[in-house]
């Protein structure tokens, strides 16, 4: 089983924060609200956590470990399926429904969280 590398993770998610810097400034203010968001790496023994707001995804960062730091959305993937996921690959609902993504937060984030992806 291939497992995608700490790099091809980081490039993946600077890719979605690429994205949600392209959103439209409307959209991204309409369903953005300040947030903490990890996601977890079990496979990589990796975290990125990063704070979510109305204009970008804002203190990325990656350490080894599982320690959320507080985060108000947790988020869990093996280092493929989350490759898959930012790149489009793998549907968040369908990851979340077969079990490839594990997801601890309110309703209203993730129905928010769900339109900037």
């Amino acid at each position: 089983m291939k497992v995608a590398s700490q790099k091809e993770c980081e490039r993946a998610v600077q890719s979605l924060v690429q994205r949600i810097a392209d959103l439209d400034p409307e959209l991204r203010r309409k369903h953005a609200v300040t947030r903490t968001v990890s996601c977890r790496v079990p496979d990589l023994d990796l975290m990125f956590l990063a704070t979510v707001d109305g204009h970008t995804l804002q203190g990325l960062r990656c350490s080894p470990g599982t320690d959320t730091e507080g985060a108000q959305v947790r988020l869990t993937a093996s280092s493929d399926d989350l490759v898959a996921l930012l790149e489009g690959a793998l549907s968040p609902s369908s990851a979340w429904a077969t079990g490839k993504l594990r997801v601890e937060a309110g309703v209203l984030d993730l129905l928010k969280l769900r339109a900037l992806l």
